[in-house]
């Protein structure tokens, strides 16, 4: 009897093993099989991406002007050599070397004309015929139809169907520039939101200030002391409306909240109903985004901007709804610009130096809740320093070119700190094809999702339309 206990017992200890063994193999086998379905199914979808972006370049780069567009300018810029000094000053404090953002931010720099070319070289569209017409140059004076410059920093662009016109609106800033005290940041009094309208994006009417400050009353939101930054405008279809969100703000920017006003004209005057905080949460640098369903999105800097929030709007897009996402956490983030292409959402970010330059990035999404990962800096050309400060830039808005896939107008300030009204426009086209070069950080491989690109040229030409193609032009 002990003879066949201890036999049965010697069999069951194999039994068990066997079992384990073989629950790991299987195991191993269903993590071996989701992995490779992982695999397959993101090289099925890169596959996808990569035809549908080569269809799309191979599609531009039929045009020659197309080919110019995306060749790479340089732009090498020599820091002069530093001014002679005494002996005794060298030998008190040795002089550093200089960096070009220094000398941009530097008003007595030898390099000043370089950043902010005079009045003599200015877009002037009712002067520049001929060989000049329609041509951007990035940086310099942009005047409009009556021969002043155009005052619509950190602006958007809203083009009407209804008029075929496009609306410019931005910061009017033409006011003296002054600190509010010694550790403030430079500003001018609050004027109003300008706008001026185009039919071909380069010829621009001035408008007016479509929404003006108040000068009477202290505590209203836009009072002169007060601070309005950043305003969009998009149309409401159900109501007929005009509706703009912006920035509002204490000279101190401590309020931190977000203004909103309607209008029943694309040229105002615009009512300006009131400022909140957006789900309870500080509010600086925003952008309004409508999808192509019509529903709206306000984006914004948030917790102290090392974040950015996401929402839709209500109906009537005079408020936000109780859906909120948590974007770019961590990542100190701002002047958001969002734009869509083939289904999938963009977006350009600055980094938070004030008025100082600083390296762009661009981010993707396939929902435009999120999540969204971050693929690198978009910048292409000019030289490495000029990348690293998107070329002295700072993003504002990204204007589609209908007609034209995968190519937009990126549009941006060159922030003059020392003179805020003599700030400059930087628009450069921006495309969107290509393998990105930089992997996802959250999994081992690249994104589904093309390259964003924004490349450099001291002068190129806005698109036109010729026998139904839309093409660029570039020198």
């Amino acid at each position: 009897m002990e003879n066949k206990t201890r036999m049965k017992n010697k069999y069951k200890k194999p039994t068990t093993l066997n079992c384990y063994a073989g629950n790991r193999y299987r195991f191993s086998l269903m993590v071996c099989s989701f992995i490779g379905c992982v695999l397959l199914f993101h090289l099925y979808f890169l596959n996808q991406s990569q035809h549908s972006q080569h269809v799309v370049m191979q599609m531009n780069s039929d045009h020659p002007y197309y080919r110019e567009l995306v060749e790479v300018e340089d732009d090498g810029i020599k820091i002069p050599p530093p001014r002679k000094r005494s002996p005794r000053a060298i030998k008190r404090k040795p002089k550093r070397p200089t960096t070009l953002i220094e000398e941009f931010l530097d008003e007595s720099s030898q390099l000043r004309y370089i950043f902010f070319p005079g009045q003599k070289t200015a877009i002037d569209p009712l002067n520049d015929a001929g060989n000049e017409s329609l041509y951007y140059h990035p940086g310099r004076i942009w005047l409009d139809t009556d021969g002043n410059p155009i005052q619509a920093h950190g602006g958007g662009i809203l083009y009407d169907d209804r008029s075929r016109t496009y609306y410019w609106y931005g910061e009017y800033k033409d006011g003296p520039t002054y600190y509010a005290h010694k550790k403030a940041a430079a500003r001018v009094d609050i004027i109003g939101v300008g706008c001026y309208s185009s039919k071909d994006l380069w010829t621009w009417k001035n408008e007016g200030i479509v929404l003006a400050a108040e000068e009477a009353n202290e505590t209203h939101d836009l009072h002169t002391s007060n601070v309005l930054e950043r305003p969009k405008v998009i149309y409401n279809k159900n109501t007929n409306k005009y509706v703009m969100w912006m920035h509002i703000d204490d000279a101190n920017y401590t309020k931190a909240s977000v203004g909103i006003a309607i209008s029943n004209s694309p040229t105002g005057p615009f009512e300006y109903i009131r400022s909140t905080r957006p789900h309870g949460f500080e509010s600086r640098d925003m952008t309004i985004f409508k999808d192509d369903d019509d529903v709206a999105y306000l984006v914004y800097s948030s917790e102290d901007n090392s974040e950015l929030h996401i929402g839709p709007l209500t109906q009537d897009y005079l408020d936000v709804t109780n859906n909120m996402r948590r974007i770019l956490v961590g990542q100190h983030r701002e002047a958001p610009a969002l734009f869509k292409h083939e289904g999938t959402y963009y977006m350009i970010t600055s980094g938070c130096t004030g008025w100082a330059p600083n390296e762009a990035l661009a981010h993707a999404a396939e929902s435009v809740m999120g999540p969204w990962e971050t693929m690198g800096n978009p910048c292409v050309g000019g030289n490495k320093v000029f990348r690293l400060a998107t070329f002295f830039a700072q993003s504002t808005f990204v204007l589609p070119l209908h007609g034209f896939p995968g190519v937009f107008i990126f549009m941006a300030d060159r922030w003059n700190p020392a003179d805020l009204r003599d700030s400059r426009y930087v628009w450069l086209p921006l495309l969107v094809g290509g393998p990105v070069d930089r992997p996802l950080d959250y999994s081992f491989g690249f994104p589904l999702w093309p390259r964003v690109s924004i490349y450099w040229h001291k002068r190129w030409k806005l698109p036109y339309k010729w026998s139904g193609v839309y093409l660029f032009c570039v020198h």
